[in-house]
C-alpha cells in the first residue's frame, strides 16, 4: 500500500513538473509574441525625429530579447530532460566561439549592427543608398537591414556590408519641371492646361517613381519678367529618368501643337535634394 502510494506521488509530482515546464515555456513564447507585436505596433508609428530613433534601438532590442527568451525556454526543457544548466550554458558558449572563429561574418554583422545604432547613421523609416540599394529602412537586426525599394520588394542587406551611407533627410528627391509661358494670354492659359493634363497622366504612366503624386505650384514671375509653369516631382532617388526623357518629350511635343515655335529648351528639369530643419 504505502510502495503504491510513493509510486503514485512520484508520478503525480513529475506530472505537475512537465505541466510546470509546458506553463513555462508557454509563458516564454508568449512574451515574444509580446514583445514583437509590441514592436511592430511602434513601428507603424508615424516617424519623427526621436520616434525614428526609438525605432531603430527598439528593432535590434527586439531581436536580442526574442533570441533570449527561446534560448532560456530551450534550456528548461533540456534542464527537466536531466541535462545541466551549467553544461547547457558551457556547451553554448563553447558554440558560440565555434561560430565566432567559424562565421567572422556574423560577427561583423553584429558589431557593424551596434556601430549604426550608437553612431546614428540612419534610423529605421529614412530613406537611404545603401550597398548598392535604395530604400526606406523598415527594420533593423542584429544580422540584417531590411529596406523597401521603390518596386515595394523587401531587400535583406547584411550589416557587415554597409561601408558607405548615402542619406535623403526628407525621404525624397525633389524635382521640377520648368515651362516657359509665351507673352500671349490666351496661349499662356492654354499651355498652363495643357502642362496639368501631362503632368497627371505622368503619376499613371511613371508610378513607380514617384513618392507622391506630382503637383501643379502654377505661374513664377522671374525679376526680368519671365513666366514659367512649374510642375514638382517628389521622386524615389535615382529614378528621374522618365521625367528628363519622356515627360519633357510629351510635354514639348504637345506644347508645339499650340505654338509650332516652341522650342525643347523652353522645358528644363532640375532636381533639389530638401534639407531637414534642425531646431536646436
Amino acid at each position: 500500500m504505502i510502495s503504491a502510494y510513493s509510486k503514485y506521488a512520484s508520478e503525480m509530482g513529475t506530472f505537475i513538473g512537465i505541466t510546470i515546464l509546458i506553463a513555462v515555456v508557454m509563458g516564454l513564447h508568449l512574451a515574444v509574441v509580446v514583445v514583437r507585436r509590441a514592436s511592430r505596433r511602434v513601428m507603424t508609428m508615424k516617424r519623427g525625429g526621436r520616434l525614428s530613433k526609438s525605432k531603430t534601438i527598439i528593432s535590434l532590442t527586439t531581436s536580442i530579447t526574442v533570441f533570449s527568451l527561446y534560448f532560456a525556454a530551450i534550456g528548461l526543457v533540456l534542464n527537466a530532460l536531466g541535462i545541466s544548466l551549467k553544461a547547457y550554458l558551457a556547451s553554448a558558449s563553447i558554440l558560440g566561439l565555434a561560430i565566432g572563429f567559424g562565421s567572422q561574418g556574423l560577427v561583423q554583422d553584429v558589431v557593424n549592427g551596434l556601430t549604426i545604432v550608437f553612431s546614428g547613421l540612419f534610423n529605421v523609416g529614412d530613406m537611404v543608398d545603401i550597398a548598392g540599394q535604395t530604400g526606406i529602412v523598415r527594420n533593423f537586426g542584429m544580422r540584417f537591414t531590411i529596406i523597401e525599394n521603390a518596386l515595394g520588394a523587401r531587400v535583406y542587406i547584411p550589416n557587415r556590408t554597409i561601408a558607405n551611407v548615402v542619406l535623403y533627410p526628407r525621404g525624397y528627391v525633389r524635382g521640377f519641371a520648368d515651362v516657359m509661358l509665351s507673352g500671349d494670354p490666351q496661349v499662356a492659359e492654354q499651355v498652363e492646361d495643357k502642362v496639368k493634363a501631362v503632368v497627371n497622366a505622368a503619376a499613371e504612366q511613371f508610378p513607380g517613381i514617384f513618392v507622391s503624386p506630382p503637383s501643379l505650384e502654377g505661374r513664377v514671375k522671374t525679376e526680368s519678367g519671365k513666366e514659367f509653369v512649374r510642375a514638382k516631382f517628389r521622386l524615389w532617388p535615382g529614378r528621374g529618368a522618365p521625367i528628363e526623357t519622356v515627360f519633357k518629350q510629351e510635354l514639348v511635343s504637345t506644347l508645339k501643337v499650340l505654338d509650332p515655335n516652341y522650342q525643347d529648351w523652353m522645358v528644363t528639369v532640375n532636381y533639389e535634394v530638401e534639407r531637414r530643419s534642425v531646431s536646436l
